[in-house]
Order: C-alpha cells, then structure tokens, then sequence
C-alpha cells in the first residue's frame, strides 16, 4: 500500500523547469495594468499631448488593446504640435501590415514609426506653414514599450530596483555630435548667433532658419537636412512593471533624468506627473512651456500600487533570483522575467531613409500594386522606386528591390539626403 501510495506520489512531481514553463506561459497571458497622469504648465501656448488608452490592433478585440502617449513641442508656433498630434497615429497605424499576430505586430512598429514621421511632416510641409515640432510617441502593448522620438522631448524609464534609462536620444546640435556632421554633410551650416562685434553666443544652431534641433517634423524654412525620421528603440520590461516619465524640454532643461524619476517615487501617477513639474518649476522657474505624462506599467497582481521607493534588497533578491533560475533551467532563465530586468528589443537611430525602411522583395505588392512605403498609395509597377535605387549605402541593391516609394516621397528622401535642394523635383 505504501508503495502505491509512493507511485502516486512519484506521479504528482512535476520538474522544476515544467514549472517555470507553465510560469512564463501564465504570465505571458496576464496583462499589466496601467495608470496614467499629465501636468502641464504654459507659457507659449506650443506644447500638446496624446493620451489614448483605447486603441486596438484588432478592432472589436479587446484582448489586442494598446495604448499610446506622447508630447509635441511645437516651436515657431503651434500649427505643427496640432497637425502631429491630429494624424502622426493613424499615419503610423495605416503604415502597419494587416493581418499580423501581435509579435509580428510589434516587429513591425519600428518600420511603421519611420514611414508614419516621415508620412505627417511630408503632409504638413505641404501646408507652407513654417512651424515646427519636436515629437516622443510612446505605444505600450502589454509589457512591450516602443518610443520614436525627434527633437528633445524626452522618455525615461525608472524600473523596480531603481534603475534609471533613457529609451530616446537628445537630437540638439549643441549636444550631438554625429547630428552636427550629418547636417553639414547634407549641406546646412552649423554656428551660434552672432552679435555686434563678431561675438557668437547662445547654443549652436543650423542655418538658415536658426534651429537649435536636427531633427523634427514641419521646419519647413530651415531645410531638409532637419529630418523627421525619429530614434526608435523598443524594450520589454519584466514582470515587475516599472514607471515611464514623458517630458517636454522644459522639464528637462530645469531636472536631470535621476532629478525627475526619483522627485516622484511612491506617488500615483497622476500625482508624479504634477510632482515632477513642481520640482522644474522651483529648479528653474516657468521660462518655457513645461509638459509631463507618467505612465505606470503594474503587474496584474499589484494594480492597486504605484511604484515604490527603491529599497536595497530590491537588488540583491533580482540577483539571487536570476542565479537560482539559471541552476535549475538555464534554457528557460533567458525567457524568465527576473525583477528589474529590461530586455532591449530593437534599437535604432539612423537618418537615412532607406536603411530605416530595410530590404523587402515584396514590399507593398499585391495583386499587382505597388504601394508607398511612406505614404501607403497605390503605384502601378512603373510608378514605383525603389528606396535603394541610387543609393550609396545599398550599392548591391536593385532597382527593383522594395520597399517602394512614389515620386513625391523619393523627392522627399533625395532632399533630405541632401541630394538636391528642398522642393526642386528630380527629373
């Protein structure tokens, strides 16, 4: 009897590593919570916001919901800042493949936020309207968070154990190197304001025009070389959550990343965000419009909480816990979220176009069609050119090789390359 009973039991052991599997599988079914909140403070009267928690990559799904946030700085007026905030998403979204399953979905963004930045300054350039905008889109689907930025609005993100990290790139001429000798190469000039008596002062900026930024959508009288193709870097955070802080300049003029994440730790979101503009305000006083949006990603388990302070054995335990999950399954430890660990999906920042849009031998074909892949209209076969084509970065791609663009979108591209002067057609 004792034996059957010890069969019995012998049956009911299940392996570590089956229980770290059917782990990962629960956790990769349950959806983090998320609670959102804004502050602002005007001056100018140019700084917008997106706060959309109700979108779907399957309509009428409600299991395919994501969520996007994001600021526009609007400078020279706010005519850009509303034009991008009316249709940068439904140019992204519309620059999506159909039919994907959400990680193919999510493979995609990347592609998709370069065409759709690129797709809203092209429309907004053609309104002769001489604004600009400077532009941080956040999407967060689930644990996966996908951030394009142009210009210096700025998305941090602040983890469980109290790391601090940048998911966007400063594109400001004062501070960015590789920006300043992309824009002289493409044929702008970089120097500072010069006075009476030859003294130069203030921060660098490109000529003609006088913009401290290079990179941005709208800036129409500046030139080409100040490009919309924005810094994408998508990332998945553990099963521990963490805190997004989307701010515009004026908080990150005034506060240092460390400054703003760790002034608003243990509040609500809501409250962070109002926390945070205080601590720019009495750093450095409202000498510009100051915009901020906290997103907290809480896992299903703890949505009733905001993120903690940091404690000291936050890290420690990330440690043992990672070390115990590589001596019991050292195939599965990589899939398993581990507290405080961000696993870094994608990441790029080039300004030329036609590495941004990638290879594709059938991009945008069907059924005979071609489309664009910036601005998603039909071409015929003989309409269609290849980004590649012509290009000194892809010496070894054909002409017919996609993605494709229409003329409109390859004099867009030549332009901003500097291979031609803004608005003069190729022939």
């Amino acid at each position: 009897m004792a034996s059957l009973e010890g069969r019995r039991h012998r049956h009911e052991l299940v392996p570590l590593a089956a229980l770290i599997s059917r782990e990962i599988k629960n956790e990769n079914m349950k959806k983090p919570t998320m609670r959102c909140g804004h502050a602002a403070q005007s001056r100018k009267g140019e700084d917008y916001f997106l706060i959309k928690t109700d979108c779907q990559r399957v309509p009428g799904n409600p299991s395919s919901t994501f969520s996007v946030f994001a600021i526009f700085d609007g400078h020279n007026g706010n005519a850009a800042a509303i034009f991008t905030r009316e249709h940068l998403l439904s140019h992204v979204l519309s620059a999506v493949p159909r039919g994907l399953g959400p990680e193919e979905w999510l493979h995609a963004l990347p592609r998709a936020l370069v065409a759709g930045f690129v797709k809203t300054d092209k429309e907004f350039q053609s309104r002769a309207e001489t604004s600009g905008t400077t532009a941080t889109f956040v999407i967060v689907d689930a644990w996966t968070v996908t951030v394009a930025s142009v210009g210096d609005s700025r998305c941090i993100l602040d983890t469980q154990g109290g790391a601090i990290s940048s998911l966007t790139v400063d594109h400001r001429l004062e501070e960015n190197v590789e920006e300043r000798d992309r824009v002289t190469a493409s044929g702008g000039e970089v120097g500072r304001l010069s006075i009476v008596g030859g003294a130069e002062i203030g921060p660098l900026r490109c000529w003609p025009g006088g913009l401290c930024l290079s990179r941005s959508i709208g800036d129409m009288d500046v030139g080409e070389f100040i490009v919309p193709i924005p810094y994408v870097k998508q990332v998945k955070l553990s099963n521990a959550g963490g805190r997004l802080i989307i701010a515009s300049d004026g908080i990150w003029d005034a506060l240092s990343s460390e400054m703003a994440a760790k002034s608003c730790r243990g509040l609500p979101a809501e409250l962070a965000a109002r926390q945070v503009v205080k601590e720019a305000l009495r750093t450095r006083g409202l000498k510009d419009d100051t915009t901020c949006i906290v997103i907290d990603i809480i896992p299903p388990d703890n949505s009733a909480q905001p993120l903690p302070p940091p404690r000291k054995q936050n890290k420690l335990r990330a440690l043992l816990f990672r070390k115990r999950s590589r001596d019991s399954a050292n195939k599965l430890s990589k899939k398993l979220s581990a507290v405080a660990i961000v696993e870094e999906l994608f990441e790029e920042g080039s300004a030329m176009l036609a590495e941004r849009l990638g290879n594709d031998d059938s991009a945008g074909q069907t059924s005979g069609l071609f489309t664009c892949a910036v601005c998603q209209v039909d071409l015929a076969p003989s309409e269609g050119i290849s980004v590649h084509a012509g290009s000194i970065f892809s010496t070894s791609s054909k002409p017919w090789q996609g993605p494709f663009l229409c003329s409109g979108c390859r004099d867009k591209k030549d332009a901003m390359e500097g291979k031609r002067p803004s608005g003069v057609k190729g022939a």
